[in-house]
């Protein structure tokens, strides 16, 4: 590889490299606040926490690759002209299409590592997390062995145990049961212990009293007793479905799906396909933003202004081309066997690319035109 390209390239993986770390911190921390909330108002450990917020990090940096390489490719175009480092190659002879294809190698780079994320990583992760969420949402302990806390696994559940013991004996355990429209039911009890049947989990009170209220008479009974047990098994429901979907299986099993996997996701072999087809046009968008991004920021040449109108113009350009991949998924999820549908975004854009660096190659083009049309 020449030494310009060397250069070039080097320079653009720096800056994606920071680029990539700031986005992917941004939209992981949005994402993993949500996620953080509703599990440590489960109850959850540290671990969980950690271990579920790692497996939303593939989606994220998903997302994130494109937007890194299209940033990047603006940032370090627009300083290399700044320095008139760029002048100085097209003063040696150097065209648009030469100096833009460190760039091109770049979205090459940066596309083949986002196909491997969105291909393989994202699925993977995405039925991983679908399979500990299950596992979570069965283990009724994490949402009620909580001490000192009033915890709701319910709108009609309400408990309170003060200590839990390492032995797993709760005590002082309060628990209210507003389930019935007609009366409401309060148990308190110095020990209880939950334990497993084939019935589901039980929660066995020692040592306490049950009161109570008939909405009706609006009297209170007072039951005390030495031991009970009290069902949980149709408060709380929990979801043990793992089947995977159709976002869980990676793109080769997409493109030539076995009959478990046509069954499993319950849809045709075209809408598959379709699907993989749009994982790999969402990768492709890598290599449109990098191209994209520095052809942008050649147009009009140097100026001691700035290149701020240029920046403007990549960036309408990619929101032209975000706007055509909208239209590309609405039309593909009518046409699921139109597989092309996915990459008119990435046609649209390599093809404005290559016409603003035909403009700059030949900027008295239009000129030439209009004396043309004069004469």
């Amino acid at each position: 590889m020449p030494r310009f390209d060397r250069y070039l390239l080097s320079q653009l993986l720096t800056v994606f490299g920071f680029f990539s770390l700031v986005l992917v911190m941004v939209y992981w921390i949005r994402a993993a606040v949500t996620l953080f909330d509703r599990l440590i108002s489960d109850g959850q450990s540290a671990r969980v926490v950690l271990e579920l917020t790692a497996l939303s990090l593939p989606s994220v940096i998903q997302i994130v690759l494109p937007l890194a390489a299209f940033a990047a490719a603006v940032y370090v175009t627009n300083r290399l002209t700044s320095d008139s480092e760029l002048v100085v190659m097209q003063g040696t002879g150097f065209s648009p299409f030469r100096m833009v294809r460190p760039a091109l190698f770049f979205g090459i780079i940066i596309t083949l590592l986002t196909m491997v994320v969105t291909h393989f990583l994202v699925p993977e992760a995405a039925y991983t997390m679908r399979v500990r969420n299950a596992e979570i949402s069965q283990n009724i302990t994490a949402r009620l062995l909580v001490e000192g806390q009033f915890q709701t696994p319910t709108d009609d559940l309400t408990v309170y145990i003060r200590e839990v013991t390492r032995n797993g004996e709760l005590v002082d355990l309060f628990l209210s049961d507003t389930r019935s429209e007609t009366q409401e039911v309060i148990y308190t009890a110095t020990k209880a212990y939950l334990i497993r049947n084939e019935n589901g989990p039980q929660l066995v009170m020692v040592e306490g009293q049950a009161q109570t209220l008939d909405y009706a008479t609006n009297r209170l009974m007072v039951t005390t007793f030495d031991d009970f047990a009290y069902d949980l098994g149709d408060l709380i429901t929990t979801s043990t479905n793992t089947t995977r979907r159709i976002s869980h299986y990676n793109s080769i099993d997409l493109w030539f799906p076995s009959d478990q996997v046509l069954e499993d996701t319950g849809r045709t072999a075209g809408v598959l396909a379709m699907e993989a087809h749009s994982r790999n046009a969402g990768a492709l968008l890598a290599l449109v933003g990098a191209v994209l991004g520095a052809a942008s920021l050649l147009v009009g040449g140097f100026s001691r202004f700035g290149v701020w109108k240029q920046v403007v113009l990549a960036i309408f350009l990619v929101i032209a081309v975000k706007f055509t991949e909208s239209m590309a998924a609405n039309a593909a999820r009518t046409q699921p066997e139109n597989w092309l549908l996915p990459y008119i975004p990435i046609v649209f854009g390599l093809a404005v690319s290559f016409g603003l660096l035909v403009l700059v190659a030949n900027p008295t083009m239009f000129k030439r035109s209009k004396r043309q049309v004069l004469s």
